[in-house]
């Protein structure tokens, strides 16, 4: 075997591989070949391209936008993706676009994990849509979703109308994309662009969490204001995948997801034949347990505004349509403060997860792999049984919040759960009494 052969052999075996390689940055500008000069130099189309390959740009932005916000890469692969019969119309299965099919509530909601499916299901038959504003067609909005499942894709995949946050709960993901692989496993999170395409293939038998689709504006790091210019999720921690590509024949299915429904195409080729690869717009993962959580060494809570990992902006300054915020293990040492979280009425609506451990807001009934939704003006905040605790607690020391990784999807707009989300078994409609044990502490003489 020559050495180009062995080369192109050692990329095809890249995209199974357990020790993969990555390249750090937020946003970079990067640059990958998986055959040495596969990426043409000082051009981005020349009239004919290294290894007979084709010259393909993917644009995430359109392309006037400001340098500063401008996505895009340039693809060099076997074929382009033009090549496949036409698509047809397939099953949704459990997920869905048309948010608010039934009225939307202001009660608080909370859910059961899914279950992990019996018959064999892979990570786009196991998504089930619980709750979305706007919708794909005027690029605004969110889609969320909870997943199980129990097998790999054979098939691939790409969403033509969002991109993808992908927040593993249980059981370890391989997202093999047109760009390269990402591993990931509960703590980590990924991000597939829209457009991009991506097998998820499971490492262990079982594989539960979230998946947040974003509508609008790509996903970028908060600003960070007085806080200066670290912090927070820094940069250099995000990770996307070096160049890795399938050079394989045979018969594929290709779905898409085009305005809220499915479509399938047939192929004749494997469509991660991506043999090199320049820009910023690509895939990536990021490892929560990497967050530098900062809070108050004073007295009073800060905003949680403080636990923003990404944030999509809305045409109104300030006000996103999409938050990723997470609650990692931290130290609270303000003094003469209720140290949970207070209550309060938001005009953002938050949908909560749990990926481990217990939230430091609610005592019991918040599982891993459950789900919360607080909608616009609907007030919650500390259970009971955690107010109590924490009213009376010694303020002497720190409080230490460890094994635990809460997060939330919080947006500018109203969620509106789908009606399975409102008739399911896995809603807890008793989810209203963890408040309702809340004394009367109040005494006009006291002071």
């Amino acid at each position: 075997m020559g050495v180009n052969e062995q080369l192109a052999a050692s990329a095809v075996i890249a995209l199974a591989s357990a020790e993969l390689a990555y390249l750090s940055g937020f946003g970079n500008e990067h640059a990958t070949e998986a055959l040495p000069g596969a990426l043409p130099q000082r051009q981005n189309s020349p009239q004919r391209c290294p290894y007979g390959l084709y010259a393909e740009q993917i644009s995430g932005t359109a392309f006037t936008a400001p340098r500063g916000a401008n996505r895009r890469s340039w693809l060099y692969r076997i074929r382009p993706s033009a090549m496949h019969q036409p698509f047809v119309r397939v099953d949704n299965g459990m997920l869905r676009n048309d948010f608010g099919a039934d009225a939307a509530t202001p009660n608080q909601l909370r859910w059961d994990p899914l279950p992990i499916p019996e018959r064999p299901t892979d990570f786009i038959e196991g998504l089930v849509t619980f709750a979305g504003n706007g919708d794909p067609h005027a690029q605004s909005g969110v889609g969320i979703h909870l997943y199980a499942a129990n097998r790999s894709m054979q098939r691939y995949f790409y969403n033509a109308d969002a991109e993808m946050l992908i927040v593993p709960q249980q059981g370890r993901l391989r997202c093999a994309t047109e760009m390269g692989v990402l591993d990931l496993e509960p703590q980590q999170i990924a991000v597939i662009p829209r457009g991009v395409k991506v097998q998820v293939r499971l490492l262990d038998l079982v594989a539960r969490g979230y998946l947040c689709e974003n509508f609008g504006a790509l996903l970028r790091l908060p600003d960070l204001g007085p806080i200066g210019s670290n912090c927070l999720a820094n940069p250099r921690d995000f990770l996307a995948p070096v160049a890795a590509y399938e050079d394989r024949e045979g018969e594929f299915d290709l779905i898409a997801k085009f305005m809220g429904n499915l479509w399938c195409a047939r192929m004749d080729h494997s469509p991660l034949d991506v043999v090199a690869w320049h820009g910023n717009y690509a895939p990536y993962k990021y490892d929560l347990r990497a967050f530098n959580a900062i809070g108050s060494i004073s007295f009073d809570h800060p905003d949680p505004s403080i636990f923003t990992v990404l944030q999509s902006q809305s045409d109104t300054p300030g006000v996103d349509a999409l938050d990723f915020v997470i609650f990692p293990p931290r130290l609270l040492v303000a003094q003469n403060t209720f140290r949970p979280p207070w209550y309060h009425r938001n005009i953002a609506s938050e949908f909560m997860g749990l990926i481990q451990g217990v939230y430091d807001g609610k005592a019991e009934g918040f599982l891993p792999g459950g789900a919360s939704l607080h909608n616009c003006m609907t007030g919650h905040g500390p259970d009971a049984a955690t107010f109590e605790r924490a009213s009376t607690m010694d303020l002497s020391e720190a409080t230490s919040i460890t094994g635990t990784m809460a997060f939330m999807f919080e947006t500018r707009c109203a969620l509106r759960p789908t009606r399975f989300a409102l008739h399911t078994e896995l809603l807890q409609r008793n989810y209203f009494e963890c408040w309702q044990g809340l004394a009367k502490h109040f005494d006009p003489t006291s002071l």
